[in-house]
């Protein structure tokens, strides 16, 4: 285990960065530099519609432990947001094999390991990188596959309603998905809602498209280590759900993990493993992710 950290200490300062997508799409970064000598680079691939500034305690955290944390936000989100969502053009799939592909080229540049931790769409992702060779290990908190009949009664109620009824009304009005006036995230473009809209009606995601087939090979192909690790009161992603989707990662040594709620504390959800007071959860992947095989390292060219 990690000595303990100060979480008093002064914050990791981060560094602004310009990341060029494989396209040429340009994103804004955070790079966290490892507190002492690095023990890896860490790249944290965050939820559909969470701002990377929502991981910036873990990355500071991370930090401290040693590690250089790269955060990003995805082209038409948050700080990569273009001037006007309405008429922006995107694949939902840009994500993961331009935008997140960049950052993992980017790191594999320097003679260290390459760590991944992902957040919901953060483990979604990893399947689709050209370049997930150059991983050393992934961990993952809340990955599902996002179809509602995996969700609690109550919860699948509501995730129906939102897909069916409330989000296309809001998309007719605005011309992308302004889910912000719901306040349940960052507005994304008309692209990212009309593919995962489609996905969330499949009980195993993409997977179950008739027109996606070409995913499951690129699944099959990844082999670094992954841990899916899910909150047993996640709504989003509950157990069953991460189970339906990890499954794709046929080839991959995978550790899966729920976790719950400490009786008399908050709950968890879909939100709470990156809270200021979730600590304990960031040490457990970190720890993981640290004691992971690490093959010889060769830097990319840039």
């Amino acid at each position: 285990m990690n000595a303990a950290i100060d979480t008093s200490s002064p914050a990791i300062p981060a560094e602004k960065i310009t990341l060029t997508a494989s396209d040429g799409y340009p994103l804004t970064a955070y790079r966290y530099p490892a507190r002492g000598e690095a023990k890896g680079n860490l790249l944290v691939a965050g939820g559909t519609g969470v701002p990377q500034r929502f991981y910036r305690r873990f990355a500071e955290y991370a930090a401290q432990r040693g590690l250089n944390v790269l955060t990003l936000d995805y082209r038409g989100a948050s700080e990569s947001r273009p001037a006007a969502l309405k008429g922006f053009e995107m694949s939902y799939l840009d994500w993961s094999q331009k935008d997140l592909a960049a950052a993992v080229a980017l790191l594999a540049q320097e003679q260290l390991p390459l760590y991944w931790v992902g957040h919901s769409f953060g483990g979604h992702a990893i399947g689709l990188l050209p370049n997930h060779h150059q991983l050393t290990a992934c961990y993952t908190f809340g990955t599902g596959a996002g179809w509602a009949g995996w969700m609690p009664t109550g919860e699948a109620l509501k995730i129906r309603l939102f897909w069916h009824v409330i989000m296309p009304a809001i998309v007719s009005w605005k011309g992308y998905m302004a889910w912000s006036l719901l306040g349940m995230g960052d507005d994304l473009p008309l692209g990212v809602y009309r593919d995962w809209k489609r996905w969330c009606g499949f009980p195993h995601y993409y997977f179950d498209d008739p027109s996606m087939t070409w995913v499951k090979p690129l699944y099959a192909a990844v082999q670094v280590p992954c841990a899916f690790v899910t909150a047993t009161d996640d709504p989003w992603a509950p157990p069953r759900s991460r189970d339906a989707f990890a499954k794709a990662y046929s080839n991959a040594a995978k550790m899966i993990a729920d976790i719950s709620p400490a009786p008399g504390h908050q709950a968890i959800g879909h939100m709470g493993y990156f809270r200021r007071e979730s600590h304990a959860f960031w040490d457990q992947a970190l720890d993981w992710l640290l004691q992971q095989p690490v093959a010889a390292v060769t830097p990319q060219a840039g």
